[in-house]
């Protein structure tokens, strides 16, 4: 490399090696000042062709340029890519902890003979001392490290190895060096400078808009069926779904499989066997979606995915453009969906709680930036690209309708009254309730822990109750985006007034909230899902209230409380479904074979009767038909449980969250399997307490956790009064 080189014909290479006419952008450019010698930093969205930008210069300079890349499977497809415009197999190889010792061999034997042009390490691989002392004794034409966010702090993916490369490259040889990421803010870009020791480096930094893109963020509700009948309605097309957890992955690709969508799962957790095999298929148009954690998608050149859908808001908005750049990189259609719920980033941010103050406080700022993001009404196309230092005109948008506030503009009202009612009724209520208990106050609902704390004999109980709860939820999630509240996350997200909510009390002004416009009935074609047969695929009430009622006689019956024969989701489902036979009752959430054999036979007689009746034409299809395989998880846990395995154990061997294992005992025993948790519950409770605790559920039409917690929250955590709740329903019901 040298001034020499930057008279070559790049036209011509370019045509040569990769079949392209021309250029990109600035990648000519880019190329250029790295031949010239020069340090060069890129910050270029995801599908402008950061590749090549190291790649071709790789592929005409004297020896071999250092890729560090942090993924095996990126790694993969960039060198498949460079093999298929080339006959030469060793042209491009990768060299990580996936490789045999045999591999390992043949990779150095075509280094050293000069063939290899491009040498793929991981950041791991470049610290062990064995690899740094071969590539000392070979010439390297540049270091070019990709997804270079990955070295700061600040960045949505730190990997801590990536701040050891600058010491040694040096130890290697000090050569140019090429920075390249799809998304950095302002903060990244100086931390991978100063940290790369690359302050004179010349910067190429494109704009961050991807005009092609649609974004879209709905109220995570029916999140399952809404994403199937997107998914439906986008037959055909490719597609990733981005999911927080393992478990979830799992899951929802099962979902999929069972309502007729190809689709497969993808995490860390995988072998790499499988792993692999998924990521080919979809890549290979074999499977139309995957289902994946953050460890998909980082690097892989699929140039025809459709669309993006979040299942979980991600942590950080750099996470999110990132993975959201991955569709339409071809310039075609691509559109970006999230599902938010505020709870979900309140879980992340607890989720915080024991790392250090530092990490803490950073991750609590790109979290709230997720927040803000989600909750604006503003165009979100601008509020991104500000994100990232850039300013944008939403005119455009507005134009183009390409982002879902500009397409579907909220309503915006004066929330000055509505603000101070919920202000007040969580004064009046002590600050010690969450958000459900407030609503309930305001728009006067006569529940169990209503009427015991006789919230129903306050001034504010039924104020609200000309709009419904979906309203007042909006209200106070609102009120805490905007510093009214404070959830103490501490205390099971209790609402309490901040400062500059007690100020608004003292002296309410005019403040304009929106809106929440209802996502779920937006598609014309719900047929797959939707069941619009003469009475069937709406609540009936009528048949609802039989049901009720005939399960408070069986209760009264069998000396147990209603909930205990089935809950009420059941008896929903029931009223909207009309099962008949006892296999169509067992397809019923939370009604499994011990219940339905138990139970079921009244409740069957009851609805057979009520079809007949009134002539009801009776949906043939589920609404959105569940994984039968999920059985074998909660096979697994009830054998755990068999076997006296502590909790904590059994959620850790199936990588779940102790809360999601509670969701599962609480599923099965509400199915009716009985558990034995009598060795686990007793390490925990006194006997009389737990004899008390039993008597406040049996008085209790639901045996709601705020009655026990009310009473109890200062001696028992709520995982563990969750607990007892799940053991007394075992007990009494199964």
């Amino acid at each position: 490399m040298g001034t020499t080189d930057v008279a070559i014909d790049l036209q011509h290479h370019l045509k040569t090696f990769f079949g392209f006419d021309k250029f990109k952008g600035r990648q000519e450019e880019i190329i250029r000042t790295l031949l010239g010698g020069a340090d060069v930093f890129v910050i270029m969205p995801t599908g402008g062709g950061k590749s090549l930008c190291y790649q071709l210069p790789a592929l005409i300079s004297e020896g071999t340029a250092i890729v560090v890349s942090p993924l095996i499977a990126l790694m993969k497809n960039q060198v498949d890519n460079i093999r298929a415009f080339s006959s030469q197999e060793g042209l491009a190889h990768f060299f990580n902890s996936s490789l045999s010792k045999g591999e390992r061999d043949k990779v150095k034997e075509d280094i050293l003979s000069g063939l290899t042009k491009i040498l793929y390490v991981a950041p791991e691989s470049l610290t062990k001392d064995e690899n740094v002392e071969f590539l000392r004794g070979i010439k390297i034409s540049f270091f070019a490290i990709d997804e270079a966010h990955c070295i700061s702090e600040w960045g949505h993916d730190f990997r801590p190895e990536y701040r050891r490369l600058r010491p040694i490259i040096e130890a290697i040889e000090r050569v140019p060096i090429i920075a390249l990421t799809a998304t950095a803010t302002p903060k990244v870009q100086m931390d991978i400078l100063k940290n790369l020791g690359m302050q004179d480096a010349v910067i190429f930094k494109d704009s961050f808009n991807r005009p092609n893109l649609y974004y879209e963020v709905r109220p995570k509700r029916n999140v399952v069926k809404e994403i199937i009948k997107f998914i439906k309605q986008h037959s055909g097309k490719s597609g990733i779904i981005y999911c927080q957890s393992r478990k979830k992955v799992e899951e929802l690709a099962a979902t999929l499989q069972v309502n007729g969508i190809s689709a497969v799962p993808y995490h860390a957790g995988m072998d790499a066997k499988t792993r692999t095999r998924n990521q080919d298929m979809f890549l290979m148009e074999e499977v139309d979606v995957i289902v994946a954690t953050i460890a998909f998608g980082m690097g892989i050149d699929k140039p025809d995915v459709r669309f993006i859908i979040h299942h979980d808001m991600p942590k950080s908005l750099e996470s999110y453009y990132q993975e959201t750049g991955r569709a339409g990189r071809d310039g075609g259609e691509g559109i970006c969906l999230a599902f938010y719920s505020y709870d979900d980033m309140l879980k992340l941010m607890k989720l915080l709680s024991g790392k250090p103050v530092a990490e803490q406080e950073i991750n609590k700022l790109l979290i709230t930036e997720v927040v803000a993001y989600a909750e604006t009404t503003t165009c979100r196309r601008k509020m991104l690209l500000h994100y990232f230092g850039e300013y944008f005109d939403e005119s455009p948008c507005g134009k183009t309708q390409w982002c879902d506030n500009c397409k579907f503009p909220k309503e915006k009202y004066d929330a000055k009254e509505p603000l101070e009612l919920v202000l007040r009724t969580i004064l009046a209520t002590k600050e010690q309730f969450k958000a459900k208990h407030i609503v309930d106050v305001i728009v006067g609902n006569f529940t169990n822990t209503v009427k015991q704390y006789k919230h129903d004999r306050l001034e504010e109980f039924g104020e609200g109750r000309d709009e419904g709860e979906i309203f007042w939820d909006s209200v106070i999630r609102q009120a805490l985006v905007n510093d009214f509240l404070i959830k103490n996350i501490e205390q099971y997200g209790t609402l309490q007034l901040s400062e500059k909510g007690r100020q608004f009390l003292e002296k309410p002004y005019t403040i304009m909230f929106t809106r929440e416009r209802d996502m779920s009935g937006d598609s014309e074609d719900d047929s797959e899902f939707i069941i619009n047969q003469k009475g069937a695929g709406a609540l009936d009430q009528t048949l609802l209230g039989l049901l009720r009622d005939l399960r408070k006689t069986i209760a009264k019956e069998k000396n147990l409380p209603p909930f205990v024969i089935f809950q009420d989701p059941s008896l929903e489902e029931m009223a909207t479904r009309y099962p008949i036979t006892m296999e169509e009752l067992k397809e019923i959430t939370g009604v499994g074979e011990g219940k339905a054999q138990k139970f079921g036979q009244a409740f069957l007689d009851l609805i057979r009767k009520y079809v007949e009746e009134n002539e009801i034409e009776r949906p043939q299809d589920m609404v959105v038909r569940t994984v039968a395989n999920k059985s074998a998880l909660r096979v697994s846990i009830i054998q755990s449980v068999d076997r006296k395995i502590p909790l904590e154990e059994i959620a850790r061997l199936k990588d779940m969250e102790i809360t999601e294992l509670l969701d599962e005992l609480e599923a099965i025993v509400n199915a009716g399997t009985k558990l034995d948790l009598n060795y686990y519950v007793n390490t925990i409770f006194d006997k009389n307490d737990l004899e008390e605790i039993y008597d406040i559920f049996r008085n209790s039409e639901h045996a709601s956790l705020d009655d026990v917690l009310a009473e109890y929250e200062d001696v028992y955590s709520q995982e563990e009064l969750r607990l007892a709740r799940i053991k007394f329903i075992s007990d009494l019901g199964n």
